[in-house]
């Protein structure tokens, strides 16, 4: 995977501007205290990773659509590779696959939305960026009276 592209920051679960720093408190998707858990900023590029409050919620969607891949990559490869099994047994692979699969899909689904709408810039802050960043700063100094 190329270090610059999607893929590499989707599945490495990687910062989406710069593909270099965490996108996760925790990168292991089985820790189901933290599982989903965003990082607010990157802690390389500094960039933040929540544009707009409720930003994650359009995740839940990606997150439905790979469920319902998974159950049904799951279903045909039941029926292909067991084909007497009952439907008890083909259902209970179905569930059991997409329990077992449910915390993978939840951390992917958040990087790919993520990656849809953020795009690459590199590490260094644009000049855009740079600027919003001083007037940040000017607007929290406090006022010194005397």
């Amino acid at each position: 995977m190329a270090e610059h592209s999607k893929a590499y920051s989707i599945f490495r679960y990687k910062c989406p501007h710069c593909h270099e720093g965490e996108f996760f408190v925790d990168r292991n998707p089985y820790h189901l205290s933290t599982v989903g858990d965003v990082l607010e900023r990157c802690p390389v590029c500094e960039r933040r990773y929540t544009p707009e409050p409720g930003f994650y919620y359009g995740g839940m969607y990606v997150a439905y659509a790979l469920a319902v891949a998974t159950c049904t990559t799951i279903y045909v490869a039941t029926i292909v590779l067991w084909p007497s099994a009952s439907t008890g047994a083909t259902t209970a692979l179905v569930l059991g696959g997409l329990i077992m699969a449910a915390p993978w899909l939840y951390a992917i689904s958040k990087t790919l939305w993520a990656n849809i709408f953020m795009g690459y810039k590199g590490v260094a802050p644009t000049e855009k960026e740079r600027l919003q960043a001083l007037e940040r700063a000017a607007q929290r100094e406090p006022v010194i009276r005397s």
